[in-house]
């Protein structure tokens, strides 16, 4: 995620294109950090949301209007004292930083025409929305920094306004040309990637990662470890990337892997060859849908970080206890050779002399090979052989308790692998109910006595395939049982990833004939998707009808048991699915 110059650079070529020359009828300031301006031209309204929140900062166009405070912040009043219906005659980036400046027409209190510029810099966490005079002297910023705050620059009201100097060593891309391009890079002690986005202002890792890629050379090599000829040929890259911003060739684009979003940028990212690509008109289309997106998965994981540790810890606990389970099988083994030490002492000891350390025999059981038997000199024979009788017995029964131990440590550990599926697939608050009632009844949360039912709201996720069929997935395990044993019917198609933590998807076979084959696939692709294996190339998914699928009696939510069933081997990829809200 980089909301570098690049992205600076498109959304200035945007709003020049749509608020340049419209008039700003409405100021709020909906948060501490964020400006909301309304801007009217001759047949269209316009919303630009600006934050400069140290840790979401944005600027886009939106359509969508916050509720403002009822007090108005002093930032709010003073935009609107001097601004409001003021007339935006220039937008400008300054020399490709992550700068974007608004320069204001308006008309004072005696009716002079005057001129503003209001500063927007989304620097991350050095993010500031500033207003300064025609002269540049700073008349208020939404954040007041200090000099015990930053040595670099004070931004206070009555200071002169500057852009920091931090970048002294970096180069305007768009006013230099290649051979400037190569005498800047071809002797930098750095990797490739590095040496373009330590040269250039505005270059994000991201945007040198591209071109690198672009390129056809390894961004995390050496530039010293190319040829002459290799770097002149990178060098031909970057001089025609800057040649796209130079004419503003923006391509718009959301990179997904699977639903959740990845990355965003203002050109097209070619090196996520395996991941799903959606292009946008809009610059700011692209980060309110991005920021909006991520939001949802970035707040899920914040509320569900409580569980997600208890899940953690316990399965780190039933894991090393299956682990110490698995050595004491190990170890009981032996009880076999005990057996037999038994056994031929009851046949050879009868001529033992007092006092030996060992029995030397044929063993029987083994083409009579010779044996070794270590004995306890101070018991007899029949005595040494029942103490190996005894820790063969002893043995024994701790095999058949390991047995069952063994099975129910396991049972637990793929029952927390899927409560932790659960919640890496949830989505809201709501999907977190039904699996925090799951690991109240299960013992891996505390009950509290007298509480409340919460009412469930969660439901299953709901697909359309591309013939028309209805797909159903559960979002946890007590979905996964509704769907498989309430709600499927007995000729409806049950899929599920093999041998791994994942939900159960119905498709409901209620259409006359046979299902299609692209059904199969796609229903196979949604139990790849939410599964612990979403991130594989390819899965292998087991489907059957559901009047196949049993439920052991006392098993835990979620653990069903067939016998016969059908594989196909997909790659989880649900970009092209619909999901039905």
């Amino acid at each position: 995620m980089a909301f570098d110059g690049i992205v600076i650079a498109s959304l200035v070529h945007e709003l020049n294109e749509t608020v340049l020359n419209t008039k700003i009828s409405k100021i709020a300031q909906p948060e501490n950090d964020e400006l909301l301006l309304t801007c009217k031209g001759k047949s269209t309204q316009y919303r630009v949301a600006i934050s400069a929140s140290a840790s979401l900062p944005f600027l886009y166009l939106t359509d969508e209007n916050k509720t403002s405070p009822l007090q108005a912040p002093t930032f709010c009043m003073l935009l609107r004292k001097h601004i409001a219906n003021g007339r935006i005659i220039r937008i400008y980036q300054p020399h490709m930083e992550r700068i974007i400046n608004f320069e204001i027409e308006h008309l004072n209190e005696m009716g002079d025409l005057c001129h503003k510029t209001l500063i927007v810099e989304l620097m991350g966490k050095h993010s500031n929305i500033i207003f300064c005079d025609e002269d540049g002297t700073i008349i208020d910023s939404i954040k007041h920094v200090s000099s015990a705050i930053s040595s670099l620059r004070e931004v206070l009201p009555g200071k002169t306004y500057f852009i920091p100097s931090t970048q002294e060593d970096k180069f305007d891309p768009l006013a230099i040309d290649s051979d400037q391009i190569y005498e800047i890079i071809h002797g930098k002690p750095m990797t490739v990637t590095k040496a373009i986005y330590t040269s250039f202002t505005g270059i994000s890792p991201l945007i040198a990662s591209e071109i690198a890629f672009r390129s056809g050379l390894d961004g995390d090599q050496p530039i010293a470890s190319y040829s002459d000829d290799s770097i002149r040929h990178l060098v031909n890259h970057i001089a025609w990337f800057f040649d796209e911003i130079r004419q503003n060739d923006y391509h718009p684009v959301i990179v997904r892997k699977g639903q959740k979003p990845l990355e965003f940028s203002a050109v097209i990212l070619t090196m996520y060859q395996d991941c799903d690509t959606e292009e946008f008109d809009s610059i700011s289309r692209v980060l309110e849908v991005f920021y909006s997106e991520r939001n949802i998965y970035s707040r899920i994981h914040q509320k569900s970080a409580d569980l997600r540790r208890i899940v953690s810890t316990a399965l780190e606990r039933s894991q090393k206890k299956y682990q110490l389970q698995q050595k004491q099988m190990k170890d009981s083994q032996k009880r076999e050779k005990y057996k037999l030490y038994g056994e031929l002492l009851n046949v050879y000891g009868y001529n033992l002399e007092d006092g030996a350390k060992e029995l030397v025999c044929e063993n029987f059981y083994d083409n009579n090979k010779e044996i070794h038997i270590p004995l306890d000199p101070t018991l007899s024979a029949r005595e040494n052989s029942q103490k190996y009788f005894d820790r063969y017995g002893k043995l024994k029964r701790t095999a058949e308790a390991l047995e069952t131990l063994l099975a129910e440590t396991k049972g637990q550990i793929e029952h927390l692998e899927s409560i932790q599926n659960s919640l890496d697939i949830a989505l809201s608050a709501d999907d977190l109910v039904q699996i925090k009632e799951e690991m109240m009844e299960y013992g891996f949360i505390k009950k509290h006595r007298g509480g409340k039912k919460v009412k469930i709201k969660s439901k299953p996720f709901h697909y359309l395939s591309s013939d028309g069929y209805d797909m159903y997935v559960g979002k946890n395990n007590y979905q996964n049982d509704e769907l498989t044993f309430k709600f499927a019917t007995g000729n409806d198609w049950w899929f599920h990833a093999k041998g791994m933590p994942g939900s159960h998807v119905i498709v409901r076979n209620n259409k006359d004939g046979q299902m299609p084959d692209r059904v199969f696939e796609e229903a196979g692709k949604l139990a790849g998707y939410y599964s612990k294996g979403r991130e594989s190339d390819k899965i292998e998914i087991d489907y059957l009808q559901k009047k196949n699928v049993k439920k052991p009696a006392g098993s835990a939510p979620g653990f069903v048991v067939y016998y016969t069933n059908y594989s196909l081997t997909i790659h989880p990829d649900i970009s092209n699915l619909t999901l039905v809200e």
